[in-house]
């Protein structure tokens, strides 16, 4: 599913126009972007949660030549999916 295919179904469901349904969804992904940069984490009951995570610089090597590289200290973003978001995936 893309984010067309999300806006397209935002529309359906909730009866709107599409520039405000493009909006909405454009809305809420920024929302979560905003917080996460801010190193907040993003709960969404149901459905799961947003982290920020720090990895350390380490070591790491290149599997094509064997050469040891440097990998530079970043932070990713981990996500947790829910109870109910497992149980509707499992079902």
């Amino acid at each position: 599913m893309t984010k067309a295919d999300i806006v397209n179904r935002v529309l359906e469901k909730a009866g709107l126009q599409k520039p405000a349904a493009e909006e909405a969804v454009e809305t809420i992904i920024s929302l979560i972007k905003e917080s996460l940069a801010q190193g907040n984490s993003v709960i969404l009951r149901r459905f799961g949660s947003f982290q920020v995570r720090e990895k350390k610089a380490r070591i790491g090597r290149n599997p094509k030549t064997g050469e040891e590289a440097e990998i530079s200290a970043r932070k990713v973003v981990r996500f947790k999916a829910g109870k109910y978001f497992r149980a509707a995936v499992n079902t």
